[in-house]
């Protein structure tokens, strides 16, 4: 259990927490969410021993092991493997341990040390270690390179992969998700899932809190507030939470108004004098009740250019990629006014490389590129932050593009992106990732393009700023393409997907869920094709095992049958499982459609109802992850006793 009591904390002169209070038990998976600034990143350091509490206590329980991702990269000539393996501290501990006593022939250590290898799974590490960074989006050969020769996105994905690797009973994460590309949040969202420990995740992507969180905490007004259920339970409740605070809030000021209407009309007579004092003290005892109130300052729109061409650009037999190496080859693709397109594909399969050739920055390797007349791009790429002049401020680089608008247009304009007042003078550099983020959609969204190319657009992005693009997305009239690992933005903003996958782009013919189920269909075939090369290999060394080597593969072959029966049955009870959640929500969903339920009377009703239908919908979720799992497991297993019959 973690518990902070009446904990107040300072950095610098900004108050962050006053007299706070938090329960959180072991096994929750917590979101903790509120706007930029609010102190969600220190209360992770007060975790980490990092930052002390100006007042107040934190309780830890004792030995508890933490787990968190770095932000800054060490060790940069290790290999990404020895890297990823570097998380385990205890194993490192040990291995080294071992080193000494086998320089020294101390053979009683050297067994204990073998022993305590296999207790921690220490023989397995470097597989362990290899689908980590198979899952966040690594490919062979990745794992022999320095860690210095990978960008700073993918050494984030390293120390998010070093600290999955460490074994901890509390994992902080804190933004997992900037640097991934939707296949490989998928994969981590699973992760988390299975994860057996305490997880307080700190993210702004809300599809990825509803899959992962089984309760959010929200950090604003210098307090913690713990809701249960995941961020769209959250929402929900706390929109309830609001509006009966409006209509509190709205009752005491039609008191205050009377009380302070008394008291003028009757100060001064000596017959309600008393009265009139008593009023007054009713008021300095009134707890002040705040408004409800929206906490986004953010309502930008993306207006289109007045002329349009159809089409807006075509691609026409293009080979697109590098001069050295060919990435698409033989596409063609229209776009034309109103297309509203996701780009999906696993990382490096050529979704940026389609947009930067549509953007124009690389160059056809074949093929023809046309525009249309009046086509005026918008471009965001994460490149594109690190290209403003960080000395410039939003005001000027606004009056760069149009030296003739008045001062208080691009003012006005700028506020809608939250740069009000001073801010809009502020020098670049000093701003954070997402502030750089919104000065970046401002400048795209002044120039009105008519074809929008969003690359990651959410990076940094608060919750607040998101809902902000994706309401100014659903009303921009243009041609709109997006890569996103943002699931809700996706799908909410495109009606088509297109797949980039083996050189080609394709309409990808269903919804997210079946992206979904389409990605772990390549799991498992390519873990088919991987046993199968073991199994191929393991047969051609076999033609020259000896007798005792033999006997030895057969009783290994056993082993693995003996595993058969009870993978069989785990997958039959997880099917089982799901069809009783699939036919509980189904009742659910039933009774959420008799109009009466939505009557004040049957109000508590209704609460039990959705709180039920979010946890029914999260285990689920959870039962399809392990079935597949197992299911993928099964068949493994199936394919390799086949191979070795």
């Amino acid at each position: 259990m973690i518990q902070i009591q009446n904990l107040s904390l300072h950095r610098g002169p900004q108050q962050l927490l006053a007299e706070a209070n938090l329960t959180l038990h072991a096994g929750w998976k917590v979101g903790i969410v509120g706007a930029n600034g609010v102190g969600k990143s220190s209360l992770f350091k007060l975790l980490l021993g990092e930052l002390h509490p100006d007042a107040g206590e934190l309780l830890l329980p004792t030995r508890l092991r933490i787990a968190h991702m770095a932000q800054e990269v060490s060790a940069r000539e290790r290999s990404a493997l020895e890297y990823v393996i570097d998380g385990d501290h205890r194993l490192r501990a040990v291995q080294a341990e071992l080193r000494q006593a086998e320089e020294h022939h101390q053979d009683g250590r050297i067994g204990e040390l073998h022993a305590a290898l296999e207790a921690m799974d220490g023989y397995r590490a470097e597989t362990r270690a290899h689908q980590l960074l198979a899952g966040l989006g690594f490919v062979p050969g990745d794992d022999a390179r320095s860690v210095n020769s990978f960008s700073g996105g993918w050494r984030i994905r390293l120390n998010l992969a070093q600290a999955l690797m460490s074994p901890s009973d509390l994992l902080l994460l804190d933004e997992p998700t900037n640097h991934l590309d939707l296949d490989a949040t998928i994969w981590l969202e699973q992760w988390l899932r299975q994860y057996p420990g305490t997880l307080l995740l700190i993210s702004h992507d809300r599809d990825f809190l509803d899959n992962v969180a089984s309760h959010i905490v929200h950090q604003a007004h210098q307090t913690l507030t713990l809701y249960k259920g995941n961020y769209t339970a959250f929402e929900r409740l706390r929109a309830e939470k609001l509006s009966q605070q409006q209509s509190a809030f709205e009752k005491q000021q039609d008191r205050i108004q009377q009380i302070e209407s008394f008291v003028r009309r009757f100060k001064a007579k000596a017959s309600k004098a008393k009265q009139a004092q008593s009023r007054l003290k009713e008021l300095e005892r009134m707890e002040q009740i705040a408004p409800a109130h929206i906490d986004s300052p953010f309502t930008f729109r993306f207006d289109s250019s007045d002329k349009i061409s159809s089409p807006l650009l075509t691609l026409a037999e293009v080979d697109l990629g590098y001069p050295d190496r060919t990435i698409l080859k033989g596409q063609s693709l229209t776009l034309i006014p109103g297309a509203r397109i996701g780009l999906l594909g696993a990382n490096g399969a050529g979704k940026s490389t389609l947009i930067k050739t549509l953007v124009g920055d690389l160059s056809l390797l074949a093929g023809e590129r046309s525009e249309g007349e009046h086509l005026r791009i918008g471009y965001f790429a994460q490149h594109q932050l690190e290209a403003l002049d960080m000395h410039a401020s939003p005001l000027l680089h606004l009056q760069r593009i149009s030296p003739k608008a008045t001062d208080a247009e691009l003012r006005s304009f700028l506020g809608s992106f939250g740069f009000i007042g001073d801010d809009a003078l502020d020098p670049v550099g000093r701003f954070s990732g997402g502030e750089k983020a919104r000065v970046a959609l401002a400048l795209i969204a002044w120039q009105k393009p008519n074809l929008l190319l969003l690359d990651e657009p959410t990076n940094h992005l608060d919750l607040e700023v998101r809902l902000a693009l994706t309401l100014a997305l659903q009303e921009f009239e243009g041609a709109l393409i997006l890569v996103s690992h943002d699931r809700h933005l996706l799908r909410n903003t495109v009606d088509q997907f297109l797949l980039v996958n083996d050189g080609a782009i394709s309409e990808f013919d269903g919804d997210l869920e079946d992206y979904h189920q389409w990605l772990a269909q390549q799991r498992r075939d390519e873990q088919k094709r991987t046993t199968a090369s073991s199994t191929e290999t393991a047969a051609d060394a076999g033609r020259s095992l000896s007798a005792a080597e033999r006997k030895e593969q057969k009783r290994l072959q056993a082993e693995q049958r003996a595993l058969l029966r009870p993978l069989k049955k785990k997958v039959d009870a997880l099917e089982l499982q799901m069809e009783q959640h699939t036919a509980a929500l189904d009742g659910i969903e039933s009774s959420l459609s008799d109009t009466d339920l939505y009557s004040d009377a049957r109000k508590d009703e209704l609460k039990q109802l959705l709180q039920r239908q979010t946890e029914l919908t999260r285990q689920l979720a959870d039962s399809e992850a392990q079935w597949l799992e197992q299911q993928e497991a099964l068949e493994a297993l199936e394919q390799s006793l086949a191979s070795a019959d």
